[in-house]
């Protein structure tokens, strides 16, 4: 098991590549939902302001 961890010696590297992908993948699944949220609250906000009213909901 130790040697699967070890890598021949490129541990690091490999590790590494790993872990950069992960991130990554997880800010190109999180960032657009939360860019979303974002925006979906600016338009009610906009809506508010100006009084009006939607029957998209």
């Amino acid at each position: 098991m130790g040697e699967f961890f070890y890598m021949g010696g490129y541990a690091f590297h490999v590790w590494t590549s790993y872990a950069l992908a992960f991130v990554v993948l997880f800010i190109n699944i999180v960032g657009p939902s939360m860019r979303h949220k974002r925006n979906i609250q600016s338009a009610s906000d906009f809506q508010q302001h100006n009084g009006t009213i939607s029957d998209d909901t």
